[in-house]
């Protein structure tokens, strides 16, 4: 099944989504004894992690005063001064240097990126729920999850970080295609709502956090609603209930940008309403309101495609890389091979690659209906891992290569090859060109130098050459190559029908795709 996983209090004032928490745990386990199917099926087919207070040391000093004597600063942070939510390690600034460099993804991967060393170290200011945080997220395979905070009435989805933009004009375009654009961009604001490129951080997956901002915000009842959505006269939702974090309020390090790089998760954050410490009162009224958003949003955790991953033998394969065609952000699979991947209604082109097998590549179709579509996919072992042994065994030295089934080359036979080699090199050596020198001062003559320099070759020897005028002394005849991890084939070109030879071992080097 997949994880799933809501978190609420990571500002101890803000307690309106640490109170729906746990009205949801009640709801879920009573809603499942009586037999609910939508329950039921929701319960065995994802795992759901609820957190209902990620800072108590900041919540116990804002119940201290209460809703009636609260204010917006009172247990916002830690005990230690700390702003869990922008606590976590600055992975864009870290993606977004390779990408210029165009080190992305051969150098640097677009996902699943490593902590820096500064973050991790004694003298870095992080708090200690930031180090647990990490941990549980790190220990397990979140697909989807979502943090819920106050204050607002909205949806905010990554990029929180903003980005430069580079001012570059646009190559011209051919009339026709400056037609065809306007006239998607119109079928774009009728089909999702209108949005100002102004300020947005575009994530790679962009259009599939706008799909998940809206499944909860329609299901909301108030927050799509344009009379009442917002906190503020001024609703820069556009009625929508959604908004990019980096347009809206940029900051880094935030938890939903390093869910999304450091992990599979895709996370965003839910601004529940405008009140951050309601009154025991309204909290009937404010779970009716955000009961089904809850549910629905939990429900999309099943949307996109899902697999496993395995060997010809059936064995699974961890940390395979899942590419998506026209995405550049991939996941990995989990401990047992399987995978799930949340993707919008499409078809798309899927491609798996693990450390030691051949890739693989298949087409998947996503529907609009709750229920992700199996991609199972089966990889068949390379030679690579034999090849990175020998590298490892050879250290940065040459590896010998022989002809597959060959056999010892004879004396004589070394010899030959010896003598050919041995022409071929001064034959190069004669061929080399010497150019008249250059004068400071230009002197005018009649007489050119020849445009060829004439080439002497050595007399044919008749006989083979005495052992003391060979090159190498070594029992067999090799080739040498530096094998490095591209993506290509090695070949042995041997110019002459001498009989095949073979060292000690004999490696058949064969570099699929991998």
């Amino acid at each position: 099944e997949p994880e799933f996983r809501y978190t609420a209090g990571l500002h101890g004032n803000e307690v309106l989504g640490r109170e729906l928490l746990l009205l949801l745990m009640q709801f879920i386990c009573k809603e499942f004894r009586d037999g609910n199917p939508r329950i039921t099926s929701l319960v065995r087919d994802t795992r759901i992690h609820l957190v209902p207070s990620m800072n108590p040391d900041g919540y116990e000093i804002a119940s201290q005063m209460g809703s009636e004597l609260g204010n917006w600063a009172l247990g916002h942070w830690t005990e230690e001064g700390y702003d869990i939510f922008t606590n976590f390690p600055d992975l864009n600034t870290v993606l977004w240097a390779a990408e210029e460099r165009k080190w992305v993804p051969h150098r640097v991967p677009n996902h699943h990126l490593p902590i820096p060393d500064s973050y991790m170290s004694e003298d870095a200011t992080v708090a200690m729920e930031t180090k647990a945080i990490i941990a549980w997220m790190e220990k397990n395979p979140f697909v989807l999850g979502a943090n819920l905070q106050g204050g607002e009435k909205l949806v905010s989805y990554p990029y929180d970080m903003a980005r430069a933009v580079k001012e570059e004009s646009p190559p011209e375009r051919p009339r026709y295609q400056q037609h065809q654009d306007e006239e998607e961009e119109e079928e774009e604001v009728l089909e999702v709502g209108a949005e100002d490129e102004e300020g947005v951080s575009r994530s790679p997956d962009h259009g599939i956090f706008r799909w998940l901002a809206i499944s909860y915000s329609s299901a909301h009842l108030t927050m799509g609603e344009t009379t009442r959505g917002s906190c503020h006269a001024d609703d820069f939702t556009k009625g929508m209930g959604i908004v990019n974090g980096a347009k809206w309020r940029p900051q880094s390090g935030t938890m939903n940008d390093f869910s999304y790089l450091h992990t599979n998760c895709l996370e965003m954050s839910i601004y529940l309403g405008c009140d951050k410490y309601p009154h025991e009162n309204e909290l009937a009224e404010e779970w009716e309101i955000n009961k089904e958003a809850l549910l629905s949003f939990i429900e999309q955790v099943h949307r996109g495609i899902k697999g496993i991953v395995t060997d010809r033998e059936g064995e699974p394969i961890a940390n395979a890389t899942i590419s998506i065609s026209e995405i550049n952000h991939d996941v990995k699979t989990a401990s047992n091979g399987d995978y799930w991947r949340i993707l919008n209604p499409g078809e798309y082109r899927v491609t798996v690659r693990a450390e030691g097998y051949t890739q693989s590549t298949k087409i998947c179709s996503v529907g609009y209906d709750i229920g992700a579509t199996h991609c199972n996919f089966v990889l068949a072992r390379s030679n690579w891992r034999r090849i990175k042994e020998i590298i490892a065994m050879k250290g940065n030295g040459p590896i010998r290569f022989a002809p597959a089934g060959g056999r010892r080359l004879s004396p004589s036979a070394r010899q030959r090859m010896q003598q050919r080699r041995q022409m071929w090199l001064n034959r190069r050596a004669n061929l080399t060109t010497t150019l008249p020198p250059t004068t400071s001062s230009f002197v005018p003559s009649t007489t050119f130098p020849p445009t060829e320099t004439p080439t002497t070759l050595p007399p044919r020897r008749l006989e083979p050459p005495t052992p003391s005028e060979t090159l190498w002394d070594t029992e067999t005849e090799t080739y040498t190559e530096i094998v490095t991890e591209v993506e290509t084939e090695i070949w042995e070109e041997v110019s002459t029908p001498a009989a095949p030879f073979t060292t000690g071992e004999t490696y058949t080097v064969n570099f699929g795709d991998f």
